[in-house]
């Protein structure tokens, strides 16, 4: 079933609100691993935002972005360059992504602390964090 851009801006604040919350409640591990699907659920909407109507898309696109790969959907996104262009004058953007880049789905099988889910959700969700910083370009 596929997703509108809305409803994947919707789950990503939802992803968002869930993974504090279990955080707050002692459940690091759980919030290690919805945190990565905040930014997942984002960047798929800035994709979404992309497909035109009446246009067959480009079937290698469309495999690409059944992924949960971070580094790839930002690249199907288009915002590599940018990323990496903002990345160049802001250093905390740049530890934000190394440590949101590290997230893969394979996270449930792993038992995560409170400071490795602290990092991740504020690399994603800080104030100055990638949900935001994808948000501007949605």
């Amino acid at each position: 079933m596929g997703q509108d851009r809305v409803t994947l801006q919707h789950l990503a604040r939802e992803r968002l609100a869930e993974a504090r919350l279990l955080l707050a409640n002692g459940h690091p591990s759980g919030a290690y691993y919805l945190a990565g699907y905040v930014l997942e659920c984002a960047l798929k909407a800035v994709i979404a935002r992309q497909f035109r109507a009446d246009e067959i898309p480009d079937l290698k696109r469309v495999n690409k972005i059944y992924s949960h790969d971070l580094s790839q959907l930002m690249d199907v996104a288009g915002l590599k360059s940018a990323l990496e262009a903002e990345i160049a004058t802001r250093p905390d953007l740049k530890k934000r992504w190394a440590i949101a880049a590290e997230w893969s789905e394979r996270a449930r099988y792993e038992l995560w602390t409170d400071e490795r889910a602290s990092a991740i959700l504020d690399a994603i969700g800080g104030d100055e964090g990638l949900f935001q910083w994808l948000l501007k370009r949605s």
